[in-house]
Parts: C-alpha cells; structure tokens; sequence
C-alpha cells in the first residue's frame, strides 16, 4: 500500500486460499491469517476490557514499508469484542478494539523469498488453519493462540475456557474421541466475522471540487447576516440566526463534508493514508488533539495510518432489534518509525469516534 496518497478498501467475496497467510492478505472476518509466528498475541492480550470475553478477529492490513528491509512484510491486525454494550464509550482505545502491528525482513524462516503464487495452491484440510508452520496450535474457535488443551483428546486447542465451552456445545461433546472427524470438521460457533477480501484502490480526485480556502469563503458568507431583514423569518433575530450558522458549522459541516468525500465510493470501508491527510473524521465532537495520541513504546510518535468506516458494519452483519456494535470511524495510528520489537506483535493505538448525537 502506498503512502501520501488517499487508497481506499472494499469488502469483496474471495477464494479461501487468497486470504491465507502465505498470500499476505487485507482481509476483514473468519480467522486471522497470522505473518509472524513468534510472539503471537495471547489471551490475555486479546480479552475485552469492558466484559472480559475474547476479543474476535476485526480484519487485517498487509502494509509494508518501502526501503524497509525489516519491515519487508507488514501487516496490522484489529480485534474487536462482539458484544454491542462494549461500544457506547468513544475515544482512544476502548477496550472492547485493540489494534497490534507485525513485521518481518524478505528472508525470514516461514516464507519463500520470492512472491506468492497466483494459482490457488492444493487442497488442504480444515485443520492446517488451526496449526502454524512452526507448530503452533490455534483456537479451534477464533483462531488465535490455542494454549488451552481439550483434557479428554488432548487435540483440540483453545484459547480460554470460554471458548473451550462454545465448542464443546457445537458439537466437540460427540466427536472428541473420533480423531478422524476433529481434523476436518469444525463447527459453526457463530463467534466469527463473516470473512471477505479487502481490495485496495486508489482513490480518484476530482479537480472540479471547490477548494477548501473557497469553502471557508463561503462559510463567512453564509455566517455574515443579510443586510435586508425582511430575508429573515420575524421569530428569530440575528443574534439567533448567527448561532444556528455556528452550530452547523460545529456538527453539520463536518458530517456533510464525510458524506461528500464517499459520495462518489459510498461502498469504501477502509481509507487508507499513512504520512499524508488525516482521519476524515465523520463529528466535530472527540477529534483527539496530538497531545491524545501516545507515543510507541519505543518512545516514537505515532502517526495516522489508516481508518475503518462505518459501512463495514454492513458486512459484519451485527445489526439487530436490540443494541448493535455500532462506530462512526475507528482511526488506526501506527509507530512512525515502524520499529523492529523482535518480530514479536506490538500493540498500536486505536481511536474511535461516534456520530455526533445533534446529527
């Protein structure tokens, strides 16, 4: 993915091999197609600040960086809490969202140094997405780090004892002892995000835009009282007509302005722009000052990187009659220096914003 330049994600449906980890895909749901495979987030990593629960596996950005050979491949992973009640606090890293970050050089011991094949690769069964190459076991649920074994076969690995119970009532209760059928059948544990490819695209610009110096024009002219007073409605004197002009600049402005910048791609779920703009933010209200951004661990500024609107959640399928995980713009911000922690997964910082409630 490049830099400076505004590349935007759509959600598309995909061959199971394209979205595997030896293709290096941009992917939202199913299980994570993991880059590394030390230092592997574990589950305490992974567990909800608000309710506790596991986390399940948002979607994932392969994002190297040029002239980097350490950062040779890179990808950012997003996790997210699928109860909707672990949403409704906005701002820096909620703790139902936790965002890492993993790299490696070309020459590394899990993938050949030349570019991935475009033919999809022979048949493997189920079970190889639940092992690692280096043979790591995988949660038979959600696909992350299985340190938690089943006592009876000894086979099925887990991430927590959560999850151990959801498979166990998904059916691992009957085919625990029948080795054949726990390598190629796994169950529906309606945990997983429905799983798609992320195509990426750069975005087209259209130089008959108005520029933003001639909006601002118009915003004074629209915020300048008219000379004849008979233009205004008797009810309301100036002082009035004023501050409703401000507010909609406070609240409206912004919002119509998200909505005229996806108008011509409504269907983008990523905007993709490291080094260059901001986040196209969707509220006046909980824009983080640089000061709100902490620094990497390393002791390097974050900078933005990409975001996720809202028209994800169309794909997610997690709307219902009652509460729904909901969000007007998640701002992924990453180590400017891409550091190098030991290939291990470093965690970055995730900003959420909420449409304003006056909108």
């Amino acid at each position: 993915m490049a830099s400076r330049r505004v590349e935007l994600g759509f959600a598309e449906e995909a061959a199971a091999w394209r979205l595997r980890s030896e293709q290096f895909p941009c992917k939202v749901g199913g299980r994570p197609a993991w880059l590394g495979e030390a230092g592997l987030p574990g589950p305490a990593e992974l567990q909800c600040g608000e309710c506790g629960e596991p986390r399940a596996f948002l979607l994932q950005l392969y994002a190297p960086r040029p002239g980097r050979p350490d950062a040779f491949h890179r990808s950012l992973f997003l996790f997210g809490c699928r109860r909707p009640a672990c949403y409704r606090l906005a701002g820096p890293s909620p703790g139902c969202l936790r965002v890492f970050r993993n790299q490696l050089p070309r020459k590394n011991d899990t993938y050949s140094y030349d570019p991935p094949q475009e033919e999809p690769p022979h048949e493997e069964p189920i079970c190889a997405n639940l092992q690692l190459k280096c043979g790591t076991k995988l949660c038979r649920v959600c696909g992350c780090l299985g340190s938690k074994t089943c006592s009876k076969c000894h086979k099925a690995h887990y991430c927590s004892k959560d999850h151990q119970v959801k498979d166990w009532k998904a059916g691992h209760k009957l085919s625990c002892l029948q080795s054949g059928e726990l390598d190629v059948v796994i169950p529906d544990h309606k945990f997983l995000f429905p799983e798609y490819e992320i195509v990426i695209e750069p975005e087209e610009t259209d130089s008959s835009n108005v520029s933003e110096t001639e909006e601002e024009d118009q915003d004074k002219k629209e915020l300048t009282p008219a000379a004849n007073t008979d233009e205004a409605p008797d009810s309301l004197d100036e002082t009035s007509l004023e501050a409703m002009a401000k507010h909609e600049t406070q609240d409206d402005k912004i919002f119509q302005k998200f909505k005229e910048k996806i108008s011509s791609e409504p269907e983008q779920i990523i905007r993709y722009c490291r080094d260059g703009e901001g986040p196209l933010w969707i509220s006046a209200e909980n824009i983080p000052q640089e000061t709100d951004i902490p620094n990497c661990l390393c002791g390097s500024k974050r900078v933005f990187e990409f975001q996720i609107m809202p028209q994800l959640l169309n794909h997610l399928k997690v709307d219902s009659l009652g509460e729904s995980i909901d969000w007007g713009t998640l701002a992924i911000y990453t180590c400017a220096d891409s550091c190098n922690r030991g290939n291990h997964y470093t965690e970055e910082f995730v900003w959420k914003q909420d449409i304003s409630s006056t909108i």
